[in-house]
């Protein structure tokens, strides 16, 4: 499984994704997101599915990007090119898989800001190519395990919220995603671009790097709960708790016999 999320706030953009893939009994640690510089201007690139899949599209399109004949002025444009080379590989790999068990299966994560975009953009794409552009109203998508980071993402992240919050919502996101999870794990790639700048900022954190926070974090989670207000809760759960404790049937009786010789 895969945790890939992507984060857009007023003031930029923020792609978190786990690096651990797992392959049958194996466990590798391997990239899920990818940095592209198309002339001046930066993009991010995540993926989740069949990572097969995933390294042939990416060097299709890559090669794409090479090209001086090709011209993308808005980001949508190579999130076509991306969609088009991923229905190359299905056209090239699909059968081929399919009939060795697999479904041809990739979802990726896209954002940047090229020149024509009057603003940063971050798009979800689907394995047959096509997209939805994630807007204000729900500004995150997580490709991969979104069970359990997505409650704390829904409470807590709103489109204007700073990008230093947004950044620990998501960490924190990615941390309950760990914890429950085996197949999601360190070290985590961290990628942060900032609205109508020409720079995007990738890092690489292990778990020591996070520890006092997770620890802080666990902490306050328990503190929490011994400190929520009761009163109506204790009126609500009053019956579940005064439930009398079952009684133990009483043994049975034992009759002794007697027998009388004669």
């Amino acid at each position: 499984m895969t945790f890939c999320l992507g984060i857009k706030v007023k003031d930029g953009l923020i792609g978190i994704a786990d690096t651990r893939i797992t392959t049958g009994a194996e466990c590798i640690t391997a990239k899920k997101v990818s940095l592209h510089q198309y002339g001046q201007y930066p993009m991010f690139l995540m993926t989740s599915g069949l990572r097969s899949v995933r390294d042939k599209a990416l060097t299709y399109f890559s090669e794409v990007l090479d090209d001086d004949d090709n011209r993308f002025e808005k980001l949508y444009q190579a999130v076509n090119e991306f969609g088009k080379q991923i229905r190359r590989v299905a056209e090239e790999d699909g059968e081929s898989l399919k009939k060795s068990g697999l479904d041809f299966n990739i979802h990726a994560l896209i954002g940047g800001q090229l020149e024509r975009d009057k603003e940063h953009k971050l798009f979800l794409l689907y394995p047959e190519g096509n997209w939805v552009e994630i807007a204000e109203g729900t500004p995150y998508h997580i490709i991969g395990s979104a069970r359990y980071g997505k409650p704390i993402l829904d409470r807590a992240l709103r489109y204007d919220s700073p990008m230093d919050f947004a950044l620990k919502v998501g960490f924190l996101a990615f941390d309950a995603t760990f914890q429950s999870a085996t197949d999601v794990s360190y070290p985590i790639d961290v990628v942060l671009y900032r609205f109508n700048t020409e720079s995007m900022v990738e890092h690489r954190y292990e778990k020591d790097d996070f520890r006092d926070a997770a620890n802080a974090w666990h902490e306050h989670i328990v503190q929490s709960v011994h400190h929520l207000p009761m009163g109506q809760l204790d009126s609500i759960f009053a019956k579940a708790l005064s439930v009398e404790p079952r009684q133990e049937p009483s043994p049975p009786r034992t009759t002794v016999s007697h027998q009388h010789s004669h």
